[in-house]
């Protein structure tokens, strides 16, 4: 069982450790770096996978990779860098309080700047409920968020690549 998630754990860490840099450097960069971290998410969960994947075909599995192998290995590196992500977040802004509601701050003001547009679109309960909960946001929901939007797009990226280099023996 170990030789499938060698490549997972190696590459699922390291695209982790990678996003809590990308993290932490955003932040150095703007006072609410969780929005571009999510889209850095998107390209570094298919290139940690990509990277997971072939290396397991290439140097573990003797050049051959099924649909199955394929999606266990993917699993395991995109829930490892969710999981380090949203714990390494969590930490961050659980050390730095000040800097969590610095975020949370720039929420409620994109949400307040936005009300006329969202209140058409939703209405105002809607609205409200939003703002109350954006209000009610603690350190560990925007980690949670982050982990979750490297699980989603990590699903779909696997079952993508698992296809792509799939080759089974004859």
């Amino acid at each position: 069982m170990g030789k499938y998630f060698t490549s997972a754990y190696q590459f699922g860490t390291l695209g982790g450790i990678l996003s809590l840099m990308a993290f932490g450097i955003l932040a150095w960069l703007q006072p609410d770096p969780t929005n571009l971290n999510l889209i850095f998410g998107y390209i570094l969960t298919p290139v940690s996978l990509f990277l997971a994947l072939k290396y397991f075909k290439d140097y573990t599995n003797q050049g051959f990779l099924s649909f199955a192998e394929g999606m266990s290995v993917g699993f395991v590196t995109y829930l490892l860098i969710a999981v380090i992500s949203c714990m390494g977040i969590w930490i961050i802004l659980l050390l730095f309080p000040e800097f969590f509601e610095a975020i949370k701050a720039s929420k409620i003001e994109v949400l307040l700047t936005s009300k006329d547009t969202i209140v058409s679109q939703v209405g105002e309960e809607s609205f409200e409920n939003t703002l109350s909960s954006v209000q009610a946001m603690v350190p560990f929901d925007i980690g949670l968020n982050d982990g979750l939007w490297k699980i989603i797009p990590g699903l779909f990226f696997s079952i993508i690549i698992s296809i792509i280099l799939r080759k089974n023996p004859n």
